[in-house]
């Protein structure tokens, strides 16, 4: 697994887009369009922000949304057969998914998401029926490699969806961002963040100056009425425990009576190869941070534990146990869900 890693740094470096070629500013907000299905074409149509079209028939049922499941994945990039292990991992969203009730909207935070998982994620018939896309392609990744991408329930209206690459990083690792309005919150919006934090230990550490410059964007201003964001943060370092009091902002887990280091917590390890498993431990490396009045945390969890590759992909499961896995895992990294009612600023 060692041999996976470097392999994988030395792509990354690779597979950094030159300055020349960049559009964006570092730490600073680069707005991009996200997609919508176009059921008649039969096509991902582009939709610029703020986008002053008539009302869609999804946002006409966003009347009843009262409260918003927010689910972060983290689906490793480097291991083998990576469309059996996303299709594998997007069934077991859309299970969890479509057992929430009516008056609960979704959004999905994936990180580590390639190129061709974006094409996964694009055919998909549930993502094409019910959300909006971040993302096709790597356009708006500094690397070509890997990155972040957001699924938005069609029933929520997007006011604006930005990225801010970060300038103090290794990995070119960004922050994603797309504010969503409803009824219930109208006219303010809630902004839902989407990060991939610095990995490793790295000296002087990145993580904190990361996140100083994504909490820039998540306080609550005149058009903003609360924010979460939610991702891999990779916290396997002393100072990780503090990011969120930090940068004044609240850990989910920790808000919903979770203990910091109890292994029920963790969302990291249990599905690791055996080799990195001994020699890292578990960790609480997925978190989601929250701030504002217009929402209020109604649950926490994981999910995504033993998920693995179908029966019917034999040769890809086997791909996927050569490698010395327990198990054929879709990834080493469970995911976390987070819901939040929304609440109407009673100074409105």
């Amino acid at each position: 697994m060692d041999e996976l890693m470097q392999k994988a740094i030395q792509q990354s470096g690779i597979q950094k887009k030159p300055s020349e070629l960049i559009p964006w500013k570092l730490d600073e907000p680069w707005h991009q369009p996200y997609y919508s299905w176009d059921s008649e074409a039969e096509i991902w149509q582009p939709i610029k922000t703020p986008s002053a079209s008539a009302p869609t028939k999804d946002a006409a049922q966003s009347a009843g949304i009262t409260s918003i499941a927010l689910y972060s994945w983290n689906i490793d990039f480097m291991l083998p057969c990576a469309e059996a292990r996303m299709s594998a991992a997007l069934s077991h969203l859309e299970g969890l998914t479509s057992q929430l009730p009516p008056t609960t909207a979704a959004i999905i935070n994936l990180q580590e998401t390639t190129p061709s998982d974006l094409i996964t994620l694009s055919q998909q018939p549930w993502i094409r029926r019910s959300f909006y896309m971040t993302d096709l392609d790597s356009a708006a990744w500094a690397s070509g490699m890997y990155g972040t991408t957001t699924l938005v329930d069609r029933r929520l209206a997007i006011a604006s969806c930005f990225r801010v690459h970060y300038a103090a990083t290794q990995f070119e690792r960004d922050a994603l961002f797309v504010d969503v309005t409803a009824p219930a919150i109208a006219p303010r919006a809630v902004r839902f963040g989407n990060s991939h934090l610095e990995s490793l230990a790295l000296d002087p550490p990145r993580r904190p100056a990361q996140m100083r410059v994504a909490a820039r964007y998540l306080h609550t201003t005149e058009e903003l009425a609360g924010a979460v964001i939610a991702g891999d943060f990779n916290a396997i370092q002393p100072f990780d425990a503090t990011l969120h009091s930090d940068n004044d902002l609240k850990d989910a887990y920790l808000e919903s009576r979770g203990r910091e280091g109890a292994e029920e917590g963790m969302t990291w390890g249990q599905q690791a190869h055996p080799a990195a498993r001994e020699r890292f431990g578990l960790s609480r490396m997925d978190k989601a941070f929250f701030c504002g009045a217009a929402i209020k945390l109604q649950g926490f969890e994981r999910i995504g534990a033993d998920v693995v590759v179908g029966e019917d992909q034999p040769e890809q499961r086997g791909q996927v146990l050569q490698l010395g896995f327990e198990k054929a895992w879709v990834t080493d990294h469970l995911g976390i869900k987070a819901t939040f009612s929304l609440v109407q600023d009673a100074r409105l």
